[in-house]
């Protein structure tokens, strides 16, 4: 197995009030792992963690509760909750979405191979609040990650600083971002992910380097053709214009509701 080392600057992209910026570290800054010139590392040079549960990809039961994103024109997205992981993640979705919060907004910052962004009743990534009618802490756990569909948090810079705002990632399978990954561990430069995560993001895609600093408490499992679809579409490429990377076609949240998951 091979897991790429991101190097290049990552392209700022906002997310609420937050900007995810990238790393410019080189493994030669402190890992001892061996990267060719492509920027591929070999696997057998890195000093991996233990491997880790990885629940993104566990599978709903039935009678436990879904979230199910009906989208105008396009279709629905179905969503596994996690409320063992992210328990203030899910209750607070869970309790936006019966109250009708949700519905008609729109996914108001879109950016493709990275993430679809919505849940702001003003539509432009600076308004929501949770059920608590404050920012709250939605923290991280280990056995989530940012792979293709996940669902997580917006926020201002760290996990306490959740709201309403959600985005879902919406890289194609297998795709991993021209960027350099933060590791999040005691020492950043190192590759200390866990072995089996990094495998994961080989095989399935995502935004790694994101991991650590967002509350993820979801993972689409119906309805990623729906998340495609919307990453498709044009939105306004105006630089340093305040409604850069919203759609010009408003993507319209028609409902959010929770349901029981009938199998």
């Amino acid at each position: 197995m091979k897991f790429k080392k991101f190097i290049s600057a990552v392209t700022a992209a906002v997310l609420s009030a937050a900007v995810f910026t990238g790393c410019e570290g080189t493994p030669d800054s402190g890992s001892t792992a061996i990267v060719d010139e492509s920027g591929n590392v070999d696997a057998s040079t890195i000093q991996w963690l233990p491997d880790v549960d990885i629940h993104n990809f566990n599978m709903p039961e039935a009678g436990e509760k879904i979230a199910v994103i009906t989208v105008k024109d396009m279709g629905e997205i179905k969503i596994k909750l996690f409320p063992e992981d992210a328990p203030k993640g899910v209750e607070n979705f869970i309790g936006l979405a019966e109250m009708g919060y949700y519905d008609e907004l729109i996914f108001h910052r879109v950016i493709q191979n990275f993430m679809n962004q919505g849940g702001d009743p003003r539509g432009d990534g600076t308004g929501g609040k949770s059920i608590w009618g404050e920012a709250f802490d939605g923290g991280t756990s280990e056995h989530l990650y940012h792979f293709t569909g996940a669902v997580a948090y917006a926020n201002s810079g760290s996990t306490s600083t959740n709201g309403s705002q959600f985005y879902i990632v919406n890289t194609p399978d297998g795709y991993l971002p021209a960027s350099c990954a933060e590791f999040y561990a005691s020492d950043s430069t190192q590759y200390n992910w866990p072995a089996n995560v990094a495998a994961k993001y080989d095989e399935v895609g995502g935004v790694p380097y994101l991991d650590g600093g967002y509350t993820v408490f979801g993972q689409v499992f119906e309805g990623m053709d729906v998340v495609r679809k919307i990453a498709e579409v044009e939105t306004d490429q105006t630089p340093n214009s305040p409604t850069k990377d919203k759609p010009l076609t408003q993507v319209i949240m028609e409902s959010v509701r929770i349901e029981e998951y009938q199998g």
